[in-house]
């Protein structure tokens, strides 16, 4: 069996200020006609469809278009929710849909009853795991509130179901989650319970293929665990990344190869350093002249009119950053570069320490992180709602 795994479509999200609706469009374009051309048995699409609860009404329809064209091929399509998705309304209609051959799993008791498709081969078994927010589940599954603990409850529902299938029976998850080894972006939301976000890749044992969400860069965690990456770039942190889906084969031993297919990107990114006067005349930076762009400025004193400038040579400049040089010593040193790399958490307890002289004992550090995970869940129940 031929699959196509893609995600993180982020449909209705913008690229700092530019509109990725028309690039969007393109790239549905793109995987149907991929999907034609490539003799696809299967596209799953493992989350964040939508890059918020509410998307706008454009992206609606652009999404309403990709389903009735996947439709139109007669080819079964299995789509789960992501963090940035709300399972509610992405969920409506499912069974009206199912019928039509696009399958949308958002319900998270949902997670051991597969799809099931089949080839010439015999069957294949399709587990849609939602994105598992921890505080709001893991009373469905009987477990702690952290990441790992509800994924592997998920898992051993999956594995369970799969036990009872006939022998030979291949299986497929989609997934949408942060797993040890991938590689983040600065463009995916902080999904952090309890002071930890990754799971292991062991939690997807005893399937054939895990078709992961989440991550924005194209990733091969293991043989059968892997990251498609969104299609489109969606922060600078994104500029040395390949978009591309995963066109995966599924032998009938369970046997698995997987190529790259690229995605269209409507320009490349680019960041450069340096001094403006030295970006301006530099001939090595001709390559980025026509790239969405990020410069950073190492100028001591911040120099006049820097993006009007900028722009009289980089056209596409859409993100300006000051970092101007000075000694290592020097206080006025930025707070932001203090910051880079620290957790919420240990922020807050390097709040609490230079305030009153210590930092919190065990107690409060818990009492902070449970503070924390409470924002995180409430943001995820107003997104939900």
């Amino acid at each position: 069996m031929r699959l196509l795994h893609t995600s993180d479509w982020h449909l209705g999200r913008a690229f700092h200020r530019v509109n990725m609706l028309d690039a969007q469009a393109a790239f549905i374009d793109h995987l149907v006609a991929t999907v034609r051309e490539r003799g696809v048995d299967a596209v799953v699409v493992s989350g964040d469809v939508y890059d918020r609860a509410v998307p706008p009404l454009a992206a609606v329809e652009l999404f309403d278009d990709a389903l009735h064209r996947l439709a139109d091929l007669g080819v079964p399509t299995v789509m789960i929710s992501g963090n940035h998705d709300s399972a509610r309304r992405l969920g409506v209609g499912a069974g009206l849909l199912a019928r039509a051959g696009v399958h949308l799993r958002t319900e998270p008791a949902a997670c051991g009853t597969p799809v099931m498709l089949a080839d010439t081969h015999g069957d294949v078994a399709f587990y849609g795991l939602p994105y598992l927010e921890p505080a709001l589940v893991k009373d469905e599954f009987s477990t702690k509130a952290d990441h790992e603990a509800v994924l592997a409850a998920a898992m051993n529902r999956v594995r369970a179901d799969l036990a009872t299938r006939p022998p030979g029976t291949r299986s497929v998850v989609l997934a949408h989650g942060f797993v040890t080894g991938g590689e983040p972006s600065d463009s995916e939301r902080d999904i952090t319970v309890g002071g930890v976000a990754a799971v292991p890749a062991g939690v997807f044992a005893g399937v054939d293929y895990a078709a992961l969400g989440h991550l924005h860069g194209s990733q091969t965690i293991t043989e059968r665990v892997r990251y498609s990456g969104s299609p489109l770039p969606y922060s600078f942190s994104e500029a040395g990344y390949r978009k591309s889906m995963w066109l995966v084969d599924l032998g009938a031993d369970g046997s698995l190869t997987a190529d790259r297919v690229d995605c269209p990107v409507p320009r490349p990114l680019a960041r450069i350093r340096g001094r403006l006067e030295d970006l301006l005349v530099d001939p090595e930076l001709e390559r980025h002249e026509e790239a969405w762009l990020e410069a950073t400025l190492t100028d001591p004193v911040r120099p006049a009119e820097p993006m009007a400038r900028l722009a009289g040579r980089f056209p596409h400049t859409l993100s300006l950053v000051f970092d101007p040089e000075r000694a290592p010593e020097d206080p006025a040193a930025s707070y932001a570069r203090r910051l880079a790399g620290r957790s919420d958490q240990q922020i807050a307890e390097d709040f609490v320490a230079h305030v009153r002289g210590v930092g919190p004992d065990a107690h409060e550090r818990t009492v902070l992180q449970d503070a924390f995970d409470a924002v995180r869940a409430d943001d995820t129940v107003r997104e939900i709602a």
